[in-house]
């Protein structure tokens, strides 16, 4: 049974238009009390990595937008960075007459709420941070482009790429670690969404130049943990086990405790047998996520909680 309608907006914002997506619960599900949920996806994805959420969430508004460089928002120019994006959000809630949200955010998305919320704290009721948003674990004496470089490298590579059609997109996401040719078939709208025309081909649609300025703010910028110095708002943390290649996490436990015992505002959650892209992208995944969006247990067995509210 269909949940929501669906339908795309272009905000006006600084350089040009921001592409959005925005789910409306449709009857018979009763509208909630809940504010929308302001989803916001990782660094070279786009709204459409949300598809699973609505039906989930019956009678939540949800509102994602493709962010600046990437969907049908990559002809918007620079700079980049979480302050330019979260700007391009507050115009966004701004544009559609919300004044309170839940925000979620996957991957650089947690970075650019966690960012948000510090500027705007009236705006955001509470968060949920999946798989991001936490400073990166970063030796002093590390070189952040060969680090990031290591670990966006693949990322990167594909964004340069080019496909004879869409068929051949999916085929190369089925053949990749973190994917299953299932799980692919099941998201096709996804990446078909993520492809526009290039001479007699195709190519995925983030700008390289969105991307890289991006990811070299994650291991260099302060903003993240200035933002987290004063954090009040109520928060969960999704912990994937393992990382973008189906491999070591993005983040060591260890590292997500520790911030824990700094931050008594935050909850942690830890998700099982996903990865950094499943986390949110699979079925069991996106239950999990839209449990906590809820404020209910998931009921998931494979997956655990261990986060109690400090």
């Amino acid at each position: 049974m269909r949940t929501h309608t669906y339908r795309t907006v272009n905000v006006p914002v600084d350089g040009g238009y921001l592409r959005a997506g925005i789910w409306e619960p449709e009857a018979p599900a009763p509208l909630t009390q809940e504010p929308p949920v302001l989803a916001v996806h990782g660094i070279t994805a786009t709204h459409q990595g949300w598809l699973r959420l609505p039906a989930l969430l019956p009678g939540r508004r949800i509102i994602a937008p493709d962010l600046r460089g990437r969907g049908r928002s990559n002809t918007l120019p620079g700079p980049y960075g979480m302050v330019r994006h979260a700007a391009d959000l507050t115009a966004l809630v701004r544009y559609l007459g919300v004044t309170e949200v839940t925000a979620l955010g996957h991957s650089m998305g947690a970075f650019v709420v966690v960012v948000l919320q510090d500027r705007q704290p009236h705006l955001v009721r509470d968060m949920v941070l999946v798989d991001g948003g936490l400073p990166l674990e970063i030796p002093a004496d590390a070189d952040p482009d060969l680090l990031m470089r290591a670990v966006l490298g693949p990322a990167l590579q594909r964004l340069r790429m080019t496909f004879p059609d869409q068929e051949a997109y999916r085929d190369f996401w089925s053949g990749h670690p973190a994917f299953s040719p299932g799980l692919v078939a099941e998201l096709a709208p996804y990446f078909d969404y993520d492809l526009e025309p290039d001479g007699d081909g195709w190519r995925p649609t983030s700008a390289v130049e969105a991307v890289a300025a991006d990811q070299r703010e994650l291991v260099t910028g302060d903003l993240v943990h200035r933002a987290l110095a004063h954090l009040a708002t109520p928060t969960t943390f999704v912990h994937a086990p393992r990382g973008l290649l189906d491999d070591a996490p993005l983040y060591r436990p260890e590292h997500v405790r520790a911030w824990a015992e700094r931050l008594p505002c935050l909850t942690m959650e830890w998700a099982d047998d996903v990865n950094h892209y499943t986390v949110v992208m699979s079925a069991a995944g996106a239950r999990l996520v839209a449990a906590h969006l809820a404020g209910r247990p998931a009921a998931d067995p494979t997956m655990t909680t261990e986060g109690v509210r400090r």
